[in-house]
Order: structure tokens, then sequence, then C-alpha cells
């Protein structure tokens, strides 16, 4: 089956400093795992002799697959930046789980926060086997589409003895799916009243299918909308100038733009008003 290519906007990815990003071909997941995979990604590179680029991504809260020429990981939710040095010539092929989907892939609760796990030692499906045909399909040219789509029907088909995914997964689905979606939902009780759950209920569900808090949940939609904001020509209204920091916070919802600058800085390791004057965000 070929999986159609998909451009979402990627406001979790903050690129380097430079606001460079090798370019990265996204592919939807066949209906089927919809509920298991929300998109494929395979970024492709080849940078100058010399030169370094540093990735960073704010990632979402679910497991990642990744395949590479050196390396096969799974990838825990990361409840901080997630950075990649990458030089050279290279290429990975990976999957975006659904984060109800993390417990099927890992066997169990999601106990791999801030972790990597070597695929092969997951017993939820053929690792080797999936490393392997992805290698051999990538490694020749992995500029080819014809090759990115082999390859991506070769992870999704190792995925596809995942599912289907169960009654409490789905749930997990919709949840996040809420948190990341409603910038109306600022604390837990919300999530909790729209699901009818308690508190203990949802923490204790989140800690085992997704392996973070709901707190969490909302606190990174809340910095993935900051990425957006502090990018000169969205907080302009699509033209570039200095952010008003004090606009980003309130519109954010916080009650002061020093609690925004904590949150943010801690996660980053800038202040907004740090990463809002990289070159690559105007």
């Amino acid at each position: 089956m070929t999986q159609r290519p998909i451009d979402p906007v990627e406001r979790a990815h903050l690129r380097d400093a430079r606001g460079f990003s090798p370019p990265v071909h996204r592919f939807a997941p066949s209906p089927a795992l919809a509920d298991v995979v929300r998109r494929y990604w395979l970024p492709v590179w080849s940078l100058a002799p010399g030169e370094v680029t540093v990735q960073r991504v704010l990632q979402y809260p679910v497991c990642l697959l990744v395949i590479a020429r050196d390396y096969a990981h799974v990838v825990g939710p990361q409840t901080g930046l997630s950075t990649k040095e990458l030089s050279g010539s290279g290429w990975a092929a990976g999957a975006m789980l659904q984060p109800g989907a993390g417990s099927l892939l890992v066997g169990g609760p999601v106990t791999i926060t801030d972790t990597v796990v070597d695929l092969v030692s997951v017993g939820t499906l053929d690792g080797a086997g999936l490393v392997a045909r992805v290698r051999e399909v990538m490694s020749p040219d992995p500029s080819d589409p014809a090759r990115q789509q082999q390859a991506v029907a070769a992870i999704e088909a190792a995925l596809t003895g995942l599912g289907p995914l169960d009654e409490e997964g789905a749930l997990v689905n919709a949840v996040v799916e809420h948190a990341e979606g409603d910038a109306r939902v600022q604390r837990v009780g919300q999530l909790c009243e729209k699901f009818a759950l308690s508190e203990r209920s949802l923490q204790r569900l989140c800690a085992r299918r997704v392996g973070l808090s709901p707190k969490w949940l909302i606190q990174r939609r809340r910095l993935h909308e900051a990425a957006e904001l502090l990018r000169p020509s969205s907080a302009a209204g699509g033209t570039a100038g200095p952010v008003d920091l004090a606009r980003v916070a309130a519109d954010l919802g916080y009650t002061d733009q020093a609690h925004f600058g904590r949150d943010w800085r801690r996660v980053t390791g800038l202040t907004p008003g740090e990463f809002a004057a990289e070159p690559g965000t105007s």
C-alpha cells in the first residue's frame, strides 16, 4: 500500500538556531492504523564537510520508532527538549505512535520516559527483520521517493500486528487530542470534567499509558503554542518585528510574563527573548 504524503504544520520542531532543518518527508498511516500511528517521517540530509546542525524538538506525548543507518531505537516520551546532532550525510525512517499505542509497542506500561531502547530488544515485533528491511531499501538512495515509500510500508506492516487499539488506549488518544487541540484547556480539572474521570484516575491512566502527567500534557501544548507565537512573523500578523513577550504570555493564559519565561527556559534552556531573537525565527 502506498502511504499518502502529508505536510502538517510541525510546531514541535524548533529546527536549529539558524532555522535550518533537513528535508523531512511525512506520510499518513493507512486508515486501519490511524488509532495506532500518528504519522511516519523520513528526514534525509547531506551537509557540507565540517557543517553540524543540532535539531531541536519539543516532543509530543508519544513513543517513537526510529531506524537509521547506524541505530534502531524505540524512543520514550521526552519531558525536556529533544536534540539531535547531524553531520555529513544520513537518513532516518520513523513512526510516531499515537499516545495510547506506546504500551502496545513496549508490551506494558510506558516506563521509558526520557529513555531510548534498542528496537531489536523489543519483543512485540520482529525488530531485527524490520531493521534489515528498512536499511536494505533505504541505503542505496535515501532521497528516492519510491524507496521512502517502501521503508514506510515495511514499518507499517510491522506495526500492523500491534493493533487493534484497546478501549483504554482509545480513551488516552482522546484525552491527549483534547489537551493538545483546545487552547481553553488550562487545568487538569477541565480534562476530568470532559471525560468524567476523577483526577486520581486520570493521573493513573496517563502514567500507565503515556508515562507523563495530565498537567504535562497541558504545559507541553502551551509551549508548542509559544513556539509559534515567539516567531516574529506569527506574533506580528505576518510581518517580521519584535515580539511582545507580555502579550504572548497573556495569549497563552499565563498570569504574568515571568511565569511564562520560567516555563519556557526550564524546558528549552533559552529565555523567550533569546529564542525569538534567533535568526531562524524571523
